[in-house]
């Protein structure tokens, strides 16, 4: 190895990690799970040899430990590659089920769910009609307004994200969904930022539809799940040998279902004490940051208790971004999967946040391994370049 990667090697060993939202490291307790699969119980869960069949009760007892996390049966698991495959899975392939009608979505769902709902506006022949759900100042979606859209439109599918993954800030998908289900609607969740952080329960939200996945709770990338109900009318969007009942073809990733599994028992198992932690992290560090004028989004709203959204006034979001990760700190300008528009969030767009203050957002996501000690240094980080930016703005005006 060749100085230039040892030094790089140790740059990453020593950066401290606050974008979490964005993805987690796989927690040593699910790899310790993960790692037979690769090489002794390697066998195609389809195949009925004993090493096949061994892959298969291992994805059995992954299902019941994803079911379990969120008070289901264990069909009602349909394994995917990712959340996005999931929200497409919903949108396109319950779409596909019906004749074309009206969906609504919130205005500030993930990508993965507005450009699949925005494509189905574009379908040759008969079209859908989209109709978003609007979000107040705060981020919140308006619970009023939502249901005088479900209800003037009778809508067949919604979608309604639980927590934002820019802003934390925890939605009321419950009455939401009491409308849809009234209307006869189909309702869905992306609950993907919420699960492992807030309980999680799929009956007493009253969907029929939850998007969760590994990455976001010390699990393996390439695990997540549809979780849905028996009534739910869905078409697969890859056919093939017919796997995760008929809806999702494909031999199964097996270390990673696995891994799956175990990081929903784990997250279960700590998810109180993790959220009181991460909760006066974020408590602390946004002491810090009002005290040197930033704008917290969401702040008087419900939110994710590790999630803090800011802008400082005048300091772009990425330039702070990459002068932060200069100096050992890993921080997010916004949303991870939007790196096709960086600086701009629909997300603030929808809660009427000026562009002027939107381009200076930074997203910091905490997690169960931070420490009260990287927050202050965080600060610390964040005022002096702030201090340093601000030194040669008045130096370039003289």
């Amino acid at each position: 190895m060749d100085l230039w990667h040892i030094c790089r090697l140790v740059c990453l060993m020593t950066q401290i990690y606050f974008d979490h939202n964005a993805t987690t490291k796989v927690d040593d307790a699910v790899l310790d799970r993960m790692l037979p699969y690769f090489r002794e119980y390697y066998g195609n869960a389809s195949s009925s040899h004993s090493v096949g069949l061994a892959a298969r009760r291992a994805i059995d007892r992954a299902r019941e430990q994803v079911a379990q996390a969120v008070g289901v049966q264990p069909a009602q698991v349909i394994f995917t590659s990712g959340g996005s495959e999931a929200n497409n899975l919903f949108i396109r392939g319950v779409s596909d089920s019906l004749k074309p009608s009206v969906l609504a979505v919130s205005t500030i769902e993930h990508p993965c769910i507005m450009r699949p709902a925005r494509g189905l506006t574009r379908k040759n022949g008969e079209k859908w009609q989209l109709h978003y759900l609007a979000v107040d100042a705060a981020g919140r979606v308006k619970v009023n307004d939502a249901v005088d859209v479900l209800t003037a439109t009778r809508s067949a599918m919604v979608s309604m994200m639980l927590a934002n993954n820019e802003t934390g800030v925890i939605q009321e998908v419950a009455p939401v969904a009491e409308v849809a289900r009234a209307q006869g609607a189909w309702m869905h969740t992306d609950a993907v930022q919420a699960f492992g952080k807030i309980p999680v329960n799929f009956t007493e939200l009253g969907v029929h539809a939850l998007t969760l996945s590994a990455h976001k709770i010390y699990g393996p990338k390439g695990a997540a799940a549809l979780i849905i109900d028996p009534r739910l009318p869905v078409r697969p969007l890859i056919d093939g040998g017919g796997h995760e009942n008929g809806l999702r073809s494909g031999t199964e990733n097996v270390p990673a279902i696995v891994g799956f599994g175990a990081a929903c028992e784990l997250a279960m198992s700590r998810m109180a004490e993790s959220s009181v932690k991460t909760a006066m992290l974020r408590d602390r560090l946004e002491h810090g940051l009002l005290a040197m004028g930033a704008t917290v989004f969401g702040l008087n709203a419900p939110r994710l208790p590790n999630t803090c959204y800011f802008a400082l006034p005048d300091i772009e979001g990425d330039t702070l971004v990459v002068r932060l990760d200069k100096k050992g700190f890993s921080v997010a300008s916004g949303a991870a999967c939007s790196s096709a528009t960086p600086g701009k969030s629909h997300v603030l767009e929808a809660m009427n946040v000026p562009p002027i203050v939107a381009r200076c957002a930074v997203r910091v996501s905490l997690g169960m391994d931070n420490t009260m000690a990287e927050v202050d240094s965080f600060l610390a980080a964040v005022k002096h370049i702030t201090d340093e930016l601000k030194n040669m703005s008045a130096l370039f005006n003289v």
